[in-house]
């Protein structure tokens, strides 16, 4: 009767207590992986964040190969690793190298005319990188609409020497 009753609760009760604990700790695995994900680590780097920016490395190296034409070895642009700002996410801020200081700084330091050219330089290496992502699809064409005017001669006759190689390699400017 009740002893028997109290037995059978007993194991069922223990039973239940390993079946809890076989959870627990697969869900604290689960909780583990999705806490870094969701950018809970070091970084405050989700792992959405993470493949923009290994998309993004691709495209730095692609712009500033251009960008060190264009600025005739002067600036190079790379992504800033550490983060400014606890509160806010890291991995996508950007930085130029200026060789004639040696020191990064950020983008927001350039002037007009250094800023278009590293746009120009960012547009033209995501072209580059998407095309080669893409399995074959090819950009024949690129549409600058300004930015010009703000340039030098000497960075305007280094820009155009770029858009003029693209043209070259059958892109229409």
């Amino acid at each position: 009767g009740e002893s028997e009753r109290l037995t059978k609760a007993t194991t069922r009760l223990a039973e239940l207590e390993k079946e809890f604990n076989e959870l627990q700790q697969s869900y604290a695995v689960a909780g583990k992986v999705a806490e870094a994900v969701s950018g809970k680590n070091p970084l405050g780097l989700t792992l959405q964040r993470f493949v923009l920016t290994a998309f993004l490395d691709d495209t730095l190296v692609a712009a500033s190969a251009r960008l060190v034409k264009m600025s005739r070895g002067r600036y190079r642009l790379e992504r800033r690793l550490e983060r400014m700002d606890q509160r806010r996410a890291s991995g996508l801020d950007l930085d130029v190298m200026d060789e004639y200081t040696g020191q990064s700084r950020s983008v927001n330091t350039l002037s007009g005319g250094e800023s278009f050219l590293a746009s120009l330089a960012l547009a033209l290496g995501l072209a580059d990188v998407v095309q080669s992502y893409s399995g074959g699809l090819r950009m024949d064409a690129l549409f600058i609409d300004e930015g010009f005017g703000t340039l030098d001669p000497e960075a305007l006759d280094e820009a155009l020497k770029v858009l003029m190689d693209l043209r070259e390699r059958g892109r229409l400017v």
